[in-house]
């Protein structure tokens, strides 16, 4: 009779941490959406141009999409997640007419690929690898199911050794 509370103290435990991270999802879509500075990332109609949209090519940081401009537009944490989209990868935006973004990648940096472990610290994910530590998306961790301490494969950009942020390929 002993095991039978031991299960349900696990069982709490697991859903509590399934609980925080589905917070912590919530929040970095809140964030996607919003923008760091909470203000609203729905264009105003007059900057559509014409039925297709205004379309706006730029650099993916790890997080959102740098335009031309200076101007920087989120992008899907899920979307950059199962693309693996890594720190430096040209991408399109287009803004549909009835406000909607469409991203796609068009090019892609040189990457390589290098095992590490996660980590979380400051509520963030992280990768150690090779003495570094590479930030990634929550979204990597809940879509690949991977814990602390799990091995994991990373894509990085091989041209940029100071990059924070990295997608995840896969658990090992």
């Amino acid at each position: 009779m002993s095991e039978l509370p031991e299960k349900q103290i696990k069982r709490l435990h697991a859903l509590i941490q399934e609980a925080e991270i589905n917070l912590s999802a919530a929040r970095e879509l809140l964030i996607s959406i919003t923008g760091d500075d909470g203000a609203s990332i729905t264009p105003r109609s007059s900057n559509i141009d014409d039925a297709k949209g205004k379309v706006i090519e730029g650099v993916f940081d790890g997080q959102k999409m740098a335009g031309p401009d200076g101007k920087e537009y989120p992008v899907p944490a899920n979307y950059a997640s199962k693309s693996k989209l890594v720190e430096g990868d040209i991408l399109k935006l287009t803004i549909t007419d009835d406000g909607g973004f469409v991203y796609k990648q068009i090019g892609p940096i040189e990457r390589k690929q290098i095992i590490g472990t996660l980590v979380q610290h400051d509520g963030a994910y992280y990768v150690e690898a090779n003495g570094h530590e590479y930030r990634i998306l929550l979204a990597s961790v809940t879509y690949f199911h991977i814990n602390i301490g799990d091995q994991v494969t990373i894509i990085v950009p091989v041209d940029k050794p100071d990059a924070v942020w990295a997608a995840v390929e896969a658990a090992l």
